[in-house]
């Protein structure tokens, strides 16, 4: 068994050379010595305390944890650590959404809440979910310990997956609870990602998302705007992108294939699309792709 000491020690290892998972492995009662100054977040964060208090300031803002509460962290945020209680035990994750945002859907959007509902870069929440949260990061701290078995990092980008749909939904439902008018601006615009999730391969006008919802486009527009920081065309471009990167990098399907299945009317109109959105035509991406996995 890992030593506490040792924990720390490559945590701070980690957080050193800015991995895409920084992980505590288990209980500490410390925080690592890059997290004691001022450490600039790349990172969603979550610290779990489990035991005693700890003290500590984001963008120099003050803050207290208690057991049983949980601290969410923002990106674009400035973290530092404070003073600490001698009883405190607490498990900590910090982790980067890039890696698995091909596989989050169109509620990845979801993540916005964190920076654009919420005045405050930073919460200290009793949830009633610590446990589950607990127990998702010790699982990701035993996956990205594991390296032999080329299933492992699909298993750690899953319960990564899973772990952030969690956060979504606690933060989601804390809004709900805590202001009536977030909380029916939340719950429409949860209907409207799920309408692109099922519309999204032939359907790409905000008007018939609109119409679905009973609202106005303007309003829709503006509404699905002001959540996540997309408009709903946008959210129905990135969820084409998703699933063509998808099927480039997983499938033997050509482009007119994969054309077809979002109604293009023919293969370059779908790969000057690709190309725009992503920089890549769809070729050079899957041939990146299939380098990269050469590489390995």
């Amino acid at each position: 068994m890992i030593s506490q000491t040792e924990r720390l020690k490559r945590l701070n290892q980690m957080l050193v050379e800015r991995r895409d998972i920084c992980c505590s492995e288990g209980s500490v009662d410390a925080f690592p010595a890059v997290l004691q100054k001022n450490f600039q977040m790349e990172y969603l964060g979550l610290i779990v305390c489990k035991q005693g208090e700890f003290q500590f300031t984001l963008n120099q803002k003050p803050f207290v944890a208690k057991a049983g509460e949980t601290v969410f962290l923002s990106e674009a945020t400035v973290f530092c650590a404070g003073s600490c209680s001698v009883d405190l035990r607490m498990d900590i994750l910090f982790y980067r959404v890039d890696p698995i945002r091909e596989l989050l859907g169109s509620s990845v959007v979801a993540m916005h809440l964190y920076a654009t509902l919420t005045p405050e870069p930073c919460y200290v929440w009793s949830t009633g979910e610590e446990e589950d949260i607990a127990r998702y990061i010790s699982l990701i701290s035993r996956y990205r310990r594991t390296t032999s078995n080329p299933f492992d990092g699909h298993e750690r980008k899953l319960l990564l997956l899973a772990l952030t749909y969690k956060l979504c939904s606690i933060y989601s439902r804390r809004l709900m609870e805590d202001n009536q008018a977030a909380g029916h601006k939340i719950d429409t615009f949860i209907q409207l990602i799920r309408l692109v999730e099922r519309y999204y391969k032939q359907e790409r006008g905000v008007a018939f998302y609109a119409d679905k919802l009973c609202l106005s486009p303007k309003y829709l527009s503006a509404l699905s705007k002001s959540v996540c920081g997309y408009t709903v065309q946008e959210l129905v471009f990135r969820a084409i992108i998703r699933r063509s990167m998808l099927l480039l990098k997983n499938s033997n399907m050509t482009i007119q294939e994969i054309s077809n299945e979002f109604h293009f009317p023919n293969a370059s109109a779908f790969g000057t699309f690709f190309k725009k959105e992503t920089g890549l035509s769809p070729l050079h991406y899957r041939c990146a792709e299939e380098n990269s996995l050469s590489d390995m």
